[in-house]
């Protein structure tokens, strides 16, 4: 059985109170509500700055029993170093505290910059470079800068396995080398619907796949309609079989390698306008997800199928 997740990019945003998030709602409990309306959220801070392990500790303790995170690598990672010298960086992201989500630990999302190049021999360096368990993630951190060091950020036990996922931007990325480069590394190939800004292509590189909505028609504003998402209710059904469909769009033609079934995580980031928590809550009905996530009227606004 291949686990579905259909969440939110973040949480936090001006414009859903009041509306998404109901009058009165404290800003302090919007994690609170919105982990109870959808089954997943990307954590958007941690791309920004490092967080501290205790509000890794606080989001996991906020959200219910079942929920899962993705979390956002630093974009000084992928923006400023451009994964040029980034042995510390690294390792002070992990030390920085996502393990201690604990079973609530989902995806790593590395999104690369709109100018930013195909580089083969950086690429394999970084994939190489990225922690596959938490075992590997603790030893990685051990080289973390001095500040972090026995900040608690390590202390979970256990050693099960890590995802990574990239988003690229730019068209050269668009080739067989890059795509034979994350199926060796088992990494995902972030699936991004961006209304035609940044290259959309379906290869399935790892056991999982990773999507992120931004918008169909335009960028970060628009919101999905019924037919829309029909569409990616298909899609995904599909990928969690383990398939593709028959109009993939591809780097390198044919079949995914073969698995019976795969994870599928979806993250609407179309938040200007209010879409994204609305287009998720839709989603996940049209897959019958819904059932155990908080539907009360006055609690979770309506939606209309």
């Amino acid at each position: 059985m291949s686990d579905i997740r259909i969440g939110i990019s973040g949480w936090r945003y001006g414009p859903w109170r009041k509306d998404f998030y109901p009058k009165g709602l404290h800003q302090d409990d919007e994690l609170a509500f919105a982990s109870r309306a959808v089954n997943s959220i990307e954590i958007n801070g941690s791309f920004y700055s490092l967080q501290t392990p205790e509000r890794y500790l606080g989001w996991r303790d906020e959200t219910p029993e079942g929920f899962v995170f993705a979390v956002k690598g630093p974009r000084y990672i992928t923006h400023v170093r451009r994964l040029k010298d980034i042995e510390e960086p690294v390792a002070n992201f992990f030390a920085s505290g996502p393990l201690l989500l604990g079973d609530k630990l989902g995806p790593f999302l590395w999104q690369f910059p709109p100018n930013m190049k195909f580089d083969e021999a950086r690429f394999a360096r970084f994939l190489a470079l990225l922690p596959r368990n938490r075992q590997a993630a603790r030893e990685c951190a051990q080289g973390c800068a001095e500040r972090l060091k026995g900040n608690g950020g390590l202390a979970i036990e256990g050693n099960a396995r890590l995802r990574h996922a990239v988003e690229v931007r730019h068209e050269s990325f668009v080739c067989e080398a890059f795509v034979k480069l994350l199926r060796k590394h088992q990494v995902a190939l972030v699936v991004a619907d961006s209304a035609g800004k940044w290259p959309y292509v379906e290869d399935v590189t790892a056991d999982f796949v990773y999507m992120r909505l931004h918008g169909d028609v335009e960028l970060y504003s628009s919101g999905y309609t019924a037919r829309a998402l029909r569409r990616w209710k298909e899609r995904i059904q599909h990928w969690s079989r383990g398939s593709q469909v028959e109009d993939a769009r591809l780097i390198v033609p044919g079949p995914p390698p073969r698995r019976a079934a795969r994870d599928v995580y979806c993250y609407f980031d179309n938040d200007q306008k209010v879409h994204a928590p609305y287009d998720a809550r839709r989603l996940l009905q049209k897959l019958s997800l819904d059932h155990d996530l908080m539907t009360e009227p006055g609690v979770v606004p309506e939606v209309a199928l």
